[in-house]
Order: C-alpha cells, then structure tokens, then sequence
C-alpha cells in the first residue's frame, strides 16, 4: 500500500544507502588516484572522459565540472568512439574510462585502441578485476555493495560514486592550481555566479543620474532633485564632498512629524555620515552592506568625490541573487 510515510521511508532509505557508498569510498583513494591526478595536472594535452550508458552521462558532467575548474577537457561517447569520434583524442591527451562493470562490449572494443594510440588510461570502475580494470594503467575504485534500486538494477549508488570521485579529482586539481574565485569568474561570466564575480559597481552605474543638493538646499528642491533623478535619494554636497544624504523615507517622516516645510532645508533632514561604497568594489559588496544595514540605496565615492548612487533594484534586475 502507498502511503505518505511509506514514500517519505523510501527517500530516507535512499539517501541513507547512497550516503554510505560514498562514505566507504575514502578507503579507495590510493596510490592510483594520487597517480591519476598528477598525470592529469601535467597532460600538456586535453582529458577525454568516456562512458556508455548511465555512466556517460556522469562523464558528462565531470567534463563540465574540469572545464569550468582549469582542467581542458572533453566527453567522447564510447559508442560513437568506435564508429569515428576517437580521432576527437589526440597524442598529448589523457583519458578517463568510466564503468560500473568495466566489462562493457563497447568498453571492450574502445580500451585496446586507446591503448594501441599510446594514452595514458585511466579507470573509473566499480569491479578493479574486470577488462578495463586490468587494461587501466590506473584504477579509481568506486564499488558499491548494491545499489539503492529495490531490484538492485538501475544505477543509483554506483553512478553517485563515479561522480564523487569525478568531484574529487577536480577538487584536488583546484588546489594544486591555487584556483581562485577569479579564476572561476573566467569560465563563468554569464548568469549570476559570473556577475557575482566579475561585475563591479562603476559597471552598472549611472552617472547620467546624479541625484544631489547642498545643505542649504529647500526641502521643495529637495524633493524635486529626488523625484526627476528617480533613484528614491538624493546626496547632499558640500564643498565637492558628501556629508550627508536624503532618502524618500525622510521626506516622509519629516512630513509626519511637522505642519510646513517653510524654512526647513536639506541640511535639517538628512542623514550624516551616510553608507557609501567605491566604485572599484564588487556589486555584491554592495549588495551585501544594503542587507546587513536594510537599505536601498548606496552613495559610490572615490577619494571624496561624489560619483553617483547605486539602487537594490537595480542590483536585483541583474540578477545578482
């Protein structure tokens, strides 16, 4: 009978035996994995990751993960290696043969031509004593006692085992590279992971609305200067510095708190000492001083002098977050 919690078991079941699969693979890392990683930081050529079935799918994305983390690489489907695509692996090139069995009629006929061009072979398998674990110059042990599917068929812990040791090679190649946030910016400069990295305030500033007053300013000009800039703020300047500013919500309050604005000018309303931020800083710099201080708006100065305002709105309609 289907029922709530037996759905709900059969998820924690799930995760509970792919969880340990990938636990027990730390008694796999060995001299081959260390062999591995070296060979692959020192290719002068490419990596080809290959696989059949579920596994070049997983191939897939540890090619994808290599790519954007430093390390050249490319998928060649087992497959169509040996109907053509094996002149994609070239004499300088490593390549990484992913097989939970390692006895694959594909995987079969494509080891011995690797081998016969000269490549250094690498295996992901889950059976070390299989023919591709015996034809590998190096072997990456992912055996998993069984798999999570109740007929102990589909590939579930073996195929999340290929893929963390993929993750494992990348990581330890990051670290041998001291690959940093910028480096990472170099292969991501679309979506919002690359403007998280690459985009600076100056980048979407604009100066064409400079919102500003002086001290002395009415409070009618004021809300004027605020009003046409539309950026909800307007920055008071004295003697070609900042020294305060006034948000819409000030206006707001003082209009609560008296009967006429006769009088009263910029200098007796705004804020001092306002946040302000450079415009050689990083847009989620900015992004994160206007959470931490629940504002909207961000004066951008540069040794003193006043280059413009930088608004959440604008920030959210980049796609930062």
């Amino acid at each position: 009978m289907i029922t709530k919690e037996n759905i709900i078991a059969s998820a924690k079941k799930t995760i509970e035996s792919e969880s340990q699969s990938i636990a027990k693979l730390t008694q796999f890392i060995n001299d081959d994995f260390v062999s591995a990683v070296e060979i692959i930081y020192n290719l002068k050529g490419r990596l080809v990751v290959t696989g059949i079935g579920k596994s070049a799918i997983i191939a897939q994305k540890i090619v994808a993960t290599l790519n954007s983390t430093g390390t050249p690489s490319l998928f060649l489907h087992a497959s169509e290696a040996i109907h053509g695509d094996l002149g994609m692996v070239q004499k300088d090139d490593a390549v990484i043969c992913i097989s939970k069995s390692g006895n694959s009629p594909e995987i079969k006929i494509l080891v011995p031509l690797l081998k016969n061009f000269g490549n250094q072979l690498i295996a992901i398998t889950g059976n070390p004593t299989s023919f591709l674990g015996k034809e590998a110059h190096f072997v990456l042990n992912t055996y998993v006692e069984s798999e999570s599917c109740p007929n102990n068929l589909a590939p579930t812990d073996s195929t999340t085992a290929q893929l963390v040791m993929g993750d494992a090679i990348a990581v330890c190649l990051m670290k041998m590279r001291d690959f940093k946030p910028e480096d990472f910016a170099k292969y991501h400069p679309g979506g919002s992971l690359g403007k998280k990295l690459l985009l600076s305030v100056k980048d979407m500033l604009d100066t064409s609305r400079k919102p500003f007053v002086n001290p002395d300013s009415s409070i009618k000009n004021v809300i004027v200067e605020i009003s046409e800039k539309r950026l909800g703020v307007a920055a008071v300047i004295e003697n070609d510095k900042v020294v305060g500013i006034i948000t819409d919500g000030d206006i707001r309050r003082m209009l609560n708190k008296t009967e006429t604005i006769t009088g009263l000018t910029a200098k007796d309303i705004m804020t001092v000492n306002p946040k302000t931020i450079k415009s050689t800083d990083m847009v989620v710099d900015a992004l994160n001083i206007l959470e931490d201080f629940s504002i909207t708006q961000l004066v951008v100065v540069d040794n003193n002098e006043y280059k413009g305002v930088i608004h959440l709105h604008d920030i959210l309609k980049e796609g930062i977050v």
